[in-house]
């Protein structure tokens, strides 16, 4: 995502017109005033960030946006079936490590309640602190509802709902007794839209909308903003897994006439956990490329 910024005011500066306000305006503001120009996205670097999920996918390239601005991160991650992800955040932690940040990465289901609150305990030790969470972690194991198991059932709501609401109540009291944080949750186009075959996944992504709206209502006093991101198909490893004539009819419903790609989500997430958005809480941005209008 990138952000444009005037170069000038148009417009006379004739006397009582734009030119009068603009200087009302400067005044107010005042010489001390650090006014940051649009598109700004410091205010990063020496602070932490958790990226669940944060070896692949979506979570990856957040987690470098993250640490190209400075911020020190932490992702977890856990074996997926039939792929190893172990060797592949191992790999992923020393490239992280090369854009001169700390880095911290664990084997760690956010489904095991104690198991996430000693992760964010080891975080605040060993990178120095806690300011950004961002709830990546997901999976779908897709079927008819009436030939979804149980297991398929809890699965889903388990990692995708349960998951980040262990994350939220492990971080935030560390958020909220410094008065600071943003929290991010990734949610879905599916939890706004029915679709065939993800009974389970749209009902853990509309409970995580839910989660997101509480969670800022409750937050939110203590200078702590939750937002939410509701990608459309995005290009993904997860995208191998959908038959590709599903893939070019979504395409082609979408007013962009294009897939968005896991950066596109990324620069989304880095602009809510910004201060250019300190006024945003309580909101879910759909990254779809018009996919559902």
């Amino acid at each position: 995502m990138e952000f444009e910024e005037s170069d000038e005011l148009t417009g006379p500066a004739e006397p009582g017109g734009a030119g009068r306000a603009v200087e009302a305006l400067l005044e107010e503001v005042g010489e001390e005033t650090q006014v940051q120009p649009a598109g700004h996205l410091g205010g990063f670097r020496g602070r932490t960030a958790i990226v669940t999920g944060g070896a692949t996918g979506i979570g990856r390239r957040t987690a470098i946006e993250f640490a190209r601005l400075g911020a020190n991160v932490a992702f977890n991650w856990v074996d997926l079936p039939g792929r190893s992800i172990a060797e592949e955040a191992a790999c992923f932690e020393q490239e992280l490590q090369q854009l001169e940040v700390k880095v911290l990465s664990d084997c760690v289901d956010v489904r095991d309640a104690a198991a996430v609150n000693a992760f964010v305990e080891r975080v605040r030790t060993e990178l120095g602190g806690l300011h950004y969470l961002v709830n990546c972690a997901g999976v779908h194991r897709s079927a008819p509802l009436w030939k979804l198991s149980d297991e398929q059932w809890q699965e889903v709501i388990d990692v995708n709902l349960t998951g980040a609401f262990n994350m939220i109540r492990a971080v935030a009291p560390t958020l909220r007794a410094q008065r600071f944080g943003k929290i991010v949750n990734i949610a879905s186009v599916h939890a706004f839209a029915g679709s065939f075959g993800v009974a389970n996944y749209s009902a853990s992504k509309s409970g995580l909308v839910g989660l997101t709206l509480a969670s800022a209502a409750e937050l939110g006093p203590a200078n702590v903003n939750v937002n939410g991101v509701a990608p459309g198909y995005v290009r993904t490893d997860l995208l191998t897994d959908v038959p590709e004539e599903v893939v070019t009819a979504t395409r082609e419903r979408a007013a962009l006439k294009r897939l968005p790609e896991a950066e596109d989500v990324a620069h989304v997430v880095l602009f809510l956990c910004s201060e250019m958005a300190r006024q945003i809480t309580g909101q879910v941005i759909r990254v779809d490329a018009g996919l559902l209008g």
